[in-house]
C-alpha cells in the first residue's frame, strides 16, 4: 500500500505571519478562498498564533468575523486550524478554565477545525485544560511538542575544568521529547506536533524523532518547520522517508526563508518517491497566481523582498539539472548523508530563487522572530552596537531562567531580557537591573514548570522569593467592561465574543471595540455629531514639575496613579508595553502626582513624558 501524506497549508495564518507581519487584509483573504474550496489540503492554519491580535491593532478587523468568513467560503473541505499556547491562549499570561472553555466553545462554533495547543515551556500540565474543551466541543486536539536545543555555552577555561566546574548536562534529548509527547498522548491528544518553530531541527535529527514517535505514539505525527537556518526543506524531505502522517507547507509565493518549505518543492519529492499526495495542484497553482499580487501589495512588510522564480509543477520542465538534485537529495536522505542532502536542497533552492539560509540565526541558534523582535528593540534604542553582546548573553539568560524553549512568548521574553542586560552592562550597572514583568513572573513559576529548576538564589534576586510561587487563578480578574458615553452609553463588550477578545487583548480590544462602537454610533447620529463639534484649541498647559518619561518606545497600558495620589520614589506609577513585554516604570522623585500626560492605549516615543509629578 502506497504512503499516503497529509498537508496542512500555513499561507493564510504562519505564512503571512512570518513573513508579511500578520497583514492580510479580509480583502485579501476572500481573493484565494474560492480556489482554497478546490485545493483539498487536510487542513489550512487561519487563525490564532499573532492573528487576532494584528486584524485588530492594525487592520481595525474583528478576529471572530475572519474565522467564520473563511469556514463559510472553505465549508468542509478542509479541517481550519489555530495556534493556541496552552492556558496562555494567544496572549502572555495564564487564563483561568473559564476563559479556556469559553474560546474553545466558541472557537469551535465559529469553523474550527483543529486546535494546535502547546506550552512554551513544554510544561503538559498548561495544556490540560484546553485538550479538554476542544475534545469537548467536538475539535481536534492537536498537541505540539516544541522542539529546541540546548545552548552552546562557553568553554571551560583551564582553571574551571581544576576546579570541577562542569557545563550542565543536555537536557533536550529524543527522550524528553517523547516522553512529552506521551504524556499529552495519555491526554487525549489526537495527534502529535513536532514543532521547530525555529527551523533548527537537522534532517538527522527529525530521522531519529519520526520512527521513535511513530513506534510509541497510535496517533498520527505532524511535522512542522521553517526554512530560516536552511534545514527545512531537507528535515521535510526527511520526515517524509521516516513515515511521519502530515507536513506543513506554504504555497509558492509566500514559502521558504522565514517560512516554511513550498507545497510545490514536496509535490515534486512526493511525485519521485511514489508518495500520495491527495491535493489539487491546479487550484494550488491559482491560489499562489493571487499570492503574487497580494505579496506586491504587502511590500511594505515583506520581511525578504526576494519573490522565488514563477514555477508550476504542472506545466513547467525542470531543468535536467535541478530535476537531478531532486534525485541527490533523496538518495543522500535514504543514505543519512546529512551534507549531501542540505547541499541539493540549497541548490535546489538557489535556483527558484529563495532566500539563502540565514548564517546568523543558524549560528546563534535561536528563533529567526525572536532575533528581529532584538532587532528592532535595539534600533528604537539606538543601540544597535550592543547586538552582539546581547545574543552573547542568550545561553547565559536563558539557563539562569530554567532553560525554558526558545518559543513564543519565552522566546521574546528571553531575547528583552537579554537586551536589557547588555544595556545595563553598557551603562556600567549590573546585569538584571531592568527586568520585564514576565522575565520576573516566568522566574517566579507562574508560566509553569521550567525544563530545569530555577535556582532559588536567583528567584530571590529577580522576584524577592526563594520559592517557586505557580499561577494563582483564584486572584484572576476579569478586564472592566464600561459603559461607552460617547457611543450612547453601551457596553464595550456587547457578547461572549467580544468579552473574550477583551480578556485576551485587554488594550488593543478596548483600542478596538471602542472605535467599533463610536463609529457605529456617529453613523446613526452623524447630524448630531456634526453640530457637537468645535473648532476651540485647547491650549497645552506647560509642564513645571517633574516628569516620569518613557524609557524606550511603547504603548501605555495602565497607570497605577492618578491626579493628586502622592508617590514615593522607587514607586511603580505606569506599566508600558514595549516588544510585548510589560515594563514597571518607577518615579524617580517623591511627591505628588499633578496630571496624567497621556492617556492608557497610547503609543510613546523614548523619553516622552508620561506622568507629572510637584515635588
Amino acid at each position: 500500500m502506497a504512503q499516503k501524506l497529509l498537508i496542512r497549508d500555513l499561507t493564510l495564518r504562519d505564512g503571512q505571519q512570518s513573513s508579511f507581519a500578520t497583514r492580510m487584509t479580509q480583502n485579501q483573504i476572500d481573493r484565494v478562498l474560492p480556489f482554497y474550496k478546490n485545493a483539498n489540503f487536510y487542513a489550512m492554519e487561519v487563525w490564532g498564533g499573532a492573528v487576532p491580535d494584528s486584524v485588530m491593532r492594525y487592520l481595525n478587523e474583528n478576529p471572530w468575523t475572519r474565522l467564520e468568513k473563511i469556514k463559510a467560503a472553505v465549508g468542509d473541505v478542509s479541517k481550519l486550524t489555530a495556534l493556541s499556547r496552552g492556558r496562555n491562549l494567544f496572549g502572555y499570561a495564564p487564563y483561568t478554565d473559564e476563559i479556556i472553555e469559553g474560546f474553545s466553545k466558541n472557537a469551535i462554533a465559529s469553523g474550527l477545525g483543529i486546535m494546535r495547543i502547546f506550552d512554551a515551556l513544554n510544561d503538559v500540565n498548561n495544556v490540560k485544560s484546553t485538550i479538554k474543551y476542544v475534545k469537548k466541543y467536538g475539535g481536534i486536539a492537536d498537541c505540539a511538542v516544541c522542539y529546541t536545543i540546548d545552548p552552546k555555552y562557553p568553554a571551560l577555561s583551564f582553571w574551571d575544568k581544576l576546579k570541577g566546574k562542569k557545563n550542565p548536562a543536555p537536557v533536550f534529548t529524543n527522550e524528553y521529547f517523547l516522553d512529552k509527547a506521551k504524556q499529552m498522548a495519555a491526554l487525549g491528544a489526537d495527534m502529535i506536533t513536532i514543532k521547530d518553530m525555529s527551523g533548527l531541527i537537522q534532517p538527522s535529527r527529525i530521522a531519529e524523532l519520526v520512527p521513535l514517535f511513530k513506534q510509541n505514539l497510535s496517533i498520527p505525527v505532524d511535522f512542522h518547520t521553517h526554512c530560516t537556518p536552511g534545514y527545512g526543506l531537507g528535515a521535510v524531505l526527511m520526515a517524509i522517508l521516516k513515515g511521519v502522517d502530515i507536513v506543513d507547507t506554504n504555497i509558492w509565493n509566500f514559502a521558504g526563508g522565514t517560512g516554511a518549505p513550498a507545497i510545490e518543492l514536496v509535490y515534486i519529492f512526493c511525485q519521485k518517491l511514489g508518495v500520495e499526495l491527495d491535493i489539487n495542484m491546479e487550484a494550488v497553482a491559482q491560489i499562489n497566481q493571487e499570492l503574487f499580487n497580494i505579496r506586491k501589495e504587502l511590500e511594505a512588510y515583506d520581511a525578504t523582498k526576494q519573490f522565488p522564480n514563477p514555477f508550476n509543477p504542472l506545466t513547467d520542465t525542470l531543468p535536467a539539472d535541478i530535476d537531478k538534485e531532486f534525485d541527490k537529495a533523496i538518495e543522500a536522505a535514504k543514505a543519512n548523508n546529512e551534507e549531501a542532502l542540505l547541499n541539493a536542497c540549497h541548490a535546489i533552492e538557489a535556483y527558484f530563487n529563495f532566500p539563502k539560509p540565514n548564517e546568523l540565526v543558524k549560528k546563534a541558534e535561536v528563533p529567526g522572530g525572536m532575533y528581529s523582535n532584538m532587532v528592532a528593540q535595539l534600533k528604537q534604542l539606538n543601540s544597535m552596537d550592543i547586538l552582539e553582546k546581547a545574543m552573547e548573553l542568550i545561553p547565559t539568560v536563558r539557563l539562569a531562567a530554567g532553560l525554558p524553549p526558545l518559543v513564543t512568548p519565552t522566546s521574546q521574553i528571553v531575547g528583552a531580557q537579554a537586551v536589557n542586560c547588555a544595556l545595563d552592562i553598557k551603562a556600567g550597572k549590573p546585569m538584571y537591573s531592568n527586568v520585564s514583568n514576565q522575565f520576573v513572573n516566568l522566574v517566579k513559576g507562574e508560566y509553569g514548570k521550567t525544563p530545569v529548576p530555577v535556582n532559588p538564589e536567583f528567584r530571590l534576586k529577580i522576584a524577592g522569593t526563594r520559592e517557586e510561587i505557580p499561577y494563582d487563578m483564584s486572584k484572576y480578574q476579569m478586564q472592566p467592561n464600561p459603559e461607552l458615553p460617547e457611543a450612547g452609553g453601551v457596553k464595550l463588550a456587547a457578547n461572549e465574543k467580544e468579552v473574550l477578545l477583551l480578556e485576551l487583548f485587554p488594550q488593543v480590544a478596548k483600542n478596538f471595540l471602542t472605535k467599533q462602537k463610536v463609529e457605529a454610533y456617529e453613523a446613526q447620529h452623524k447630524e448630531e455629531s456634526k453640530a457637537q463639534q468645535t473648532n476651540v484649541e485647547e491650549k497645552a498647559e506647560p509642564i513645571t514639575g517633574k516628569t516620569v518619561k518613557a524609557p524606550m518606545p511603547g504603548c501605555v497600558l495602565r497607570f497605577t496613579v492618578k491626579p493628586g495620589d502622592s508617590v514615593t520614589k522607587g514607586q511603580t506609577v505606569v506599566i508600558l508595553e514595549a516588544m510585548k513585554m510589560e515594563n514597571s516604570i518607577a518615579s524617580e522623585y517623591a511627591g505628588t502626582v499633578k496630571r496624567l500626560l497621556v492617556k492608557e492605549g497610547a503609543n510613546v516615543a523614548a523619553d516622552a513624558p508620561m506622568i507629572e509629578i510637584e515635588i
